[in-house]
């Protein structure tokens, strides 16, 4: 081999060192995080999953909590959503166990304690199922992540439910750390934890 083609192969074989060395540092965040972050660790909600326990906003240490409004009869936002969450577990595998999961049902009138229960818990086994029969308490919590909804009863009796469809996560301190929009992939859900965690690593 030429002093030349010497050079050449070396000078590719540190490109190609370089561009593999990167792949870990040059993941971007598919959420987004908000400026101040809210602080919703001082706030809770009766944990239905758990005999109605206050549960606190706040991860266990070393953990991340995924926090989510919605309501067992969405036609198809909330099951879509969870369906998402359920599949970035699965990419996760074993550093899925440090991500908990609440929903707070917006329709406690419908969802009973059992329902609600039952209806996370299906997507993600072990999820904190939480349920307020105090609208002002529900409101203040909801308003605290960002969250918004509306549930309406037409003269007919046709219930209407409307909500914003964002996920919250929770550091250990209580801050919210990352929200997600709706629509937001498993690949974009399961990548964002890892940076999470990387990031609580250092």
């Amino acid at each position: 081999m030429t002093t030349l083609r010497r050079i050449a192969a070396v000078a590719t074989g540190a490109l190609l060192f370089v561009a593999c060395g990167s792949d870990t540092t040059s993941k971007t965040l598919s959420g987004y995080e908000l400026d101040p972050a809210p602080s919703v660790g001082a706030l809770s909600l009766p944990e239905a999953s758990n005999g109605d326990a206050d549960f606190t906003f706040k991860a266990a240490d070393g953990r991340l909590l995924i926090v989510y409004f919605g309501y067992t009869s969405c036609p198809d936002v909330c099951p879509t959503t969870l369906a998402e969450v359920k599949k970035a577990f699965k990419q996760l595998g074993d550093a899925a166990d440090k991500v908990d999961v609440a929903m707070a049902t917006i329709d406690p009138n419908r969802d009973t304690g059992e329902i609600i229960t039952g209806y996370v818990q299906s997507f993600i086994p072990g999820a904190h199922a939480l349920r307020s029969e105090d609208p002002a308490q529900l409101e203040s919590v909801a308003a605290a992540f960002g969250a918004s909804y509306s549930v309406t009863t037409a003269a007919d009796g046709q219930i209407d439910v409307s909500h914003s469809a964002g996920m919250y996560v929770v550091d250990p301190s209580g801050t919210v750390v990352l929200t997600w929009p709706f629509g937001i992939p498993a690949d974009g859900i399961a990548t964002d934890l890892e940076i999470l965690f990387d990031r609580s690593a250092k």
